[in-house]
């Protein structure tokens, strides 16, 4: 059952704290997010050049972790610091080059970067229907910031 709606999620989330805070059963709560949307922020333009710098970046991290299982594992030459580095160079060639494939084949329908998420509307806080009265009472009492 429906307990408290809030416009921003912090609130709702602020709501359960304060539930749990007065020794209320918070498991048998919720955060509903409603009237999802997806959300997409640009984040840049894309060419060649950032294409890259992205693939090269992504690689060279993915190497270093690489490099670091490797040495953990004994895989490596014997030496840490040379599986580590090896595994950072080899990783942002081959990330370079697939950035740089995955950009070709993109064929400029898509030459921006972003970062996608869901938003909602309103969340609403809801509780099992033996509890709801006793959540609604608690958050009645909630102090405003």
């Amino acid at each position: 059952m429906n307990v408290a709606t809030y416009t921003n999620y912090l609130d709702a989330q602020r709501a359960v704290d304060y539930l749990s805070d007065q020794k209320f059963p918070v498991e048998r709560t919720a955060i509903i997010g409603e009237g999802l949307k997806t959300v997409e922020q640009v984040t840049g333009r894309l060419d060649w050049g950032r294409a890259a710098g992205l693939g090269f970046g992504q690689g060279l991290f993915i190497g270093l972790f690489v490099g670091l299982i490797f040495s953990f594992l004994g895989l490596g030459s014997g030496n840490l610091l040379f599986s580590i580095a090896y595994g950072m160079v080899v990783g942002a060639i081959f990330g370079l080059v697939w950035g740089l494939v995955g950009y070709a084949l993109s064929g400029g329908r898509r030459d921006f970067t972003s970062i996608g998420g869901m938003k909602a509307d309103r969340y609403a806080v809801v509780a099992d229907a033996e509890v709801a009265e006793q959540a609604r009472t608690l958050l009645a009492n909630l102090p405003s910031r």
